[in-house]
């Protein structure tokens, strides 16, 4: 009976009825729940959200992480417990800082959820009802009427004046007019006039329709089944991180084993007390509150982000937007305001130019003269103007209205530019069509491709008629005059003036009339002959204005934006024009894309900013073509067609307010406020993110480093550990939950949206930075034997104090390196950099008391076996910090004299948006 492959669009209703089985008083209840049973609930299938119990485990799911788990084992079975249950507290406060932050990230848009019309009108046993949308199936009869969401894939059957809007779905920016006549089977889904998607929107007129696909066999629920297809890619962040976690574990593992068999082999130390040593050793290097830092950091990132209304579904999203150097945008609701704006006037006389944008009747009428110079027209000079305007109004349904200061449309949005144009003239819709009564009209239908309606003006009965221009100059032998009078139609000279309108990128309607006497009911061919045309007027959706300065901030950054519509190419190319893109020589179509070869659309991705009438496989495409050059890249969209890019891209961005489900569903971030503008911000938010994680890992290494190499160290030498594995762990999660988490408040620098992007195959730690740790290293190492040499042998102290003070020289070291960290190689010896910020000291000040509990309170003394040092043992700790200081701080300055390196090696992006350069320091 059901057939979901089959071209319903293209069957007459009647075989359509009766392939589905459906009477004309629609099905009985019995029948229904034998459909539902079989077909299933019209919903679409969501995807379950991951229980908790698997959001805690896949914290685990990490190399650092598991050596960490079998260190603890180990330490518990040779029944070191103290040690194993040390390692395993931090293990699971690293776990439990992922969980929850994961956790609030997936509920950020529960309040947004939306989709399917709730409810539907049905005929089931020969009476109209109200059922819930989800029971609806196969072979229903449907009604829908204005200001309705459809609920299932419909075949009309009964139409009156009805108009869909279809831009979630097909990209389309204006209403679609629907029919019940069959159309090609090869029709695309925007020509389907016949049909009605589910999730689309009535805008006008009422119609009867019989269900032929619902839940995942809709083209709704097509496109939500291909999201599933579609494999995510890790972000380039992660990607980093992994590679780095891999290394850093195979060389902190391989360094365990071979000081462990140094001891044993060359010392003859112990088995066990060498185990312990390495184990000592891996939890010192491994910088168990990485993680953690990290994720803090991007959770912050998430809250900047929300305070300027981007909501962020997936926390690494954040550090991605960083690297964005393409974004991929719809044009519809996001890149134009989707409000319709009459543009222009061509009447036999000449042209007209009106002011303003969107549906605010404010602006000036200007007369363009042979030399195309424009100047304010008076409108009581130019009667034919004012006579099209008001054949304009009363030709059309449209109303409009002030509601709380904004002004807006109820009706068509391109009927509703004609009365804005008409109220920029100072006729009042209204009033005109109070003074002259409708007698008679013929709604605008696909078919006929125009609107007819019968009044009488300025005297004299008259039919008014506005449509598609190429079907009126078929319908008219006669053009007004600027005079009132009638001259022969010059049909070629309209259709230049046509095709100029069009290739601005505008909308191009006609309007025509004629005198007519005896007719009370219009038909037809009372309308298709004979017509005297008055002359064109040219449409604009307009840019939000807002979106233009975010165009050009986006380039001044770097970044690509490229269009990807489902609208004409002339229109699309226009639009890209007026909003600033780089490269709108030409536009390619969803069909050339569609004919290219995978290496030819890689090819010209890199040359064409504009993709008109483009279908979801398309986007898509144009996505991984980008990500096959080496481009990251982020999708804008508000409709289902826009769901597989928007899960492919590296960031997904999605309409909080106009977007569908889908949409949110396979989006990264999701935009409250549905703001073009906003991204910008969020870009500028992610590379401040990217900045600070960078600088946090710089920080934390060296203190690992430090510690590893001072165990390591004694092993060699035979001698005592300067530092005991337990205290190890104190030291790493005292640095990095106090001083590394500081880092991730420092503001953003000077110019962070004037250099280009960085590039996504760069290492996370470049040979810079690995000189930087490795040089702090060793002058941590320096410190921490110096000041435990000292005591134990020049103090004749004990080993718990030499130990004291080892670790505290370790972490007051840190804290000095925390200043130096904030700005890599700028100066941090000024007021600013040194007392510029009020969470580093903060942090140092939590640090200073935290180690004063654990050197003087005598229940952590016993716990980490430390001692009380005295004043001229912090003397000596603090001046040597102080030196650590400005060690670094010259190094910094011999950094800044050294000649700039050039980079060898181009990125494969457009020249003047995307080049590879080495990340600054």
């Amino acid at each position: 009976m059901h057939d979901p492959d089959k071209a319903w669009h293209a069957l007459e209703t009647t075989e359509v009825l009766a392939r589905l089985d459906t009477p004309r008083d629609g099905l009985s209840e019995a029948q229904a729940a034998r459909r539902l049973a079989e077909h299933g609930p019209n919903h679409l299938r969501r995807a379950k959200p991951r229980p908790a119990w698997q959001r805690l485990l896949a914290q685990f799911n990490n190399l650092l992480m598991g050596i960490l788990v079998v260190a603890a084992l180990a330490s518990l079975m040779l029944g070191h417990r103290l040690d194993a249950a040390a390692i395993l507290g931090v293990v699971v406060i690293i776990a439990l800082i992922g969980f929850i932050q994961e956790g609030k990230a997936e509920q950020a848009l529960e309040s947004i959820r939306q989709m399917l019309s709730p409810q539907a009108r049905a005929i089931r046993d020969g009476r109209r009802q109200t059922l819930d949308a989800g029971t609806l199936v196969p072979g229903d009869l449907v009604w829908v009427e204005s200001g309705d969401r459809v609920p299932a894939d419909l075949r009309l059957l009964e139409t009156k004046r009805l108009r869909t809007q279809e831009a979630a779905l097909t990209g389309e920016s204006t209403a679609v007019d629907k029919a019940t006549s069959p159309v090609a089977e090869e029709a695309e889904l925007g020509d389907r006039s016949d049909m009605a998607f589910a999730g689309t929107l009535v805008v006008q007129g009422t119609g009867l329709g019989v269900v032929v696909a619902t839940a995942a066999q809709t083209e709704l629920g097509r496109i939500s089944e291909l999201l599933r297809e579609v494999d995510k890619l890790k972000t380039p962040l992660l990607q980093q991180l992994d590679r780095a976690g891999r290394v850093l574990a195979l060389v902190i593992l391989m360094a365990a084993a071979l000081t462990a068999a140094f001891g044993v082999l060359v010392h003859d130390q112990p088995l066990g007390e060498m185990f312990m040593a390495a184990v000592g050793l891996a939890v010192a290097a491994i910088p168990e509150g990485l993680p953690a830092v990290v994720t803090i950091a991007l959770a912050l990132g998430v809250q900047g982000m929300a305070h300027r209304r981007a909501i962020i579904r997936r926390l690494p999203a954040v550090e991605t937007l960083g690297a964005i150097s393409t974004i991929f945008s719809d044009k519809t609701g996001t890149l134009t305001r989707n409000e319709m704006t009459a543009q222009a006037l061509w009447l036999p006389e000449g042209e007209y130019r009106i002011e303003g944008i969107g549906f605010a009747p404010r602006g000036d009428f200007h007369a363009v003269d042979a030399e195309g110079q424009a100047r304010v027209a008076h409108l009581a000079d130019h009667p034919a103007l004012l006579h099209f305007l008001k054949v304009g109004v009363l030709c059309n349904d449209a109303e409009l209205a002030e509601v709380e200061g904004q002004w807006q449309i109820h009706g068509d949005p391109t009927e509703g530019a004609l009365v804005v144009a008409a109220a920029k003239a100072g006729l009042a819709a209204g009033e005109l069509r109070d003074d002259h009564d409708r007698r008679d009209a013929i709604p605008f239908e696909s078919e006929r491709k125009y609107m007819a309606t019968l009044h009488e003006l300025e005297g004299l009965p008259r039919l008014l008629v506005k449509g598609a221009p190429d079907r009126l100059l078929e319908m008219c032998h006669l053009e007004r005059t600027a005079d009132g009078g009638e001259a022969p139609l010059d049909a070629e000279a309209w259709e230049e003036r046509i095709h100029a309108l069009s290739s601005r990128g505008l909308r191009v309607l006609a309007l025509a009339e004629k005198p007519v006497h005896g007719i009370e009911e219009l038909r037809d061919e009372h309308a298709e002959e004979g017509l005297v045309l008055l002359g064109l007027v040219g449409l604009l959706d307009p840019p939000r204005e807002e979106a233009i300065a975010a165009v050009a901030q986006c380039l001044d950054a770097g970044i690509r934006p490229v269009m990807v519509t489902g609208d004409h190419a002339v229109t699309a190319l226009a639009i890209a024009r007026e909003l600033g893109f780089a490269h709108t020589e030409r536009a390619l179509t969803g069909r050339e894309v569609e004919a290219m070869s995978d290496a030819e659309l890689a090819r010209v991705i890199l040359e064409v900013d504009v993709y008109a009438r483009a279908a979801p496989e398309h986007k898509l495409r144009l996505v991984q073509a980008m990500q096959a050059r080496g481009g990251i890249c982020a999708m804008t969209g508000d409709g289902v067609n826009d769901g597989p890019a928007l899960k492919r891209a590296d960031v997904g961005v999605a309409m909080g307010i106009q977007g569908t489900e889908a949409a949110k569903e396979a989006a990264e971030m999701v935009l409250a406020d549905d703001n073009f503008a906003t991204i910008a911000a969020a870009i500028e938010e992610g590379r401040r993110v990217y900045d600070n994680i960078r600088k946090t890992i710089t920080f934390l290494l060296p203190t690992n480093g430090g510690q590893g190499l001072a165990i390591l160290l004694a092993v060699l030498a035979g001698s005592l550990l300067p530092v005991t594995p337990l205290q190890a762990l104190w030291v790493n999660m005292v640095v990095a939950v106090t001083l590394g988490l500081a880092l991730a408040f420092e503001a953003a620098e000077p110019g962070i949206m004037a250099r280009p992007p960085r590039d996504p195959q760069a290492p996370l730690l470049d040979l810079f930075l690995l000189w930087r740790v490795v040089f702090v290293s060793l002058l941590l190492l320096a410190g921490v034997f110096g000041v435990f040499a000292w005591i134990l042998n020049g103090q004749d102290g004990s080993e718990a104090l030499a130990r004291a003070g080892a670790v505290n020289m370790l972490v007051m070291g840190s804290a000095a390196y925390l200043i130096n960290s904030r700005f890599l190689t700028a100066s941090a010896l000024s007021w600013r950099g040194i007392f510029g910020s009020r969470p580093v000291w903060l942090a140092i000040g939590l640090v200073t008391a935290l180690q004063l509990a654990w050197t003087y309170l005598p229940p952590l003394q016993l716990v980490f076996g430390s001692d009380a040092l005295g004043l001229g043992h912090w003397a000596v700790i603090l001046a040597a910090s102080l030196g650590l200081f400005l060690v670094v701080e010259l190094e910094k300055w011999l950094w800044r004299r050294r000649p700039p390196r050039r980079s060898a090696t181009p990125r494969l992006t457009p020249e003047r948006t995307q080049r590879r350069r080495r990340p600054s320091p």
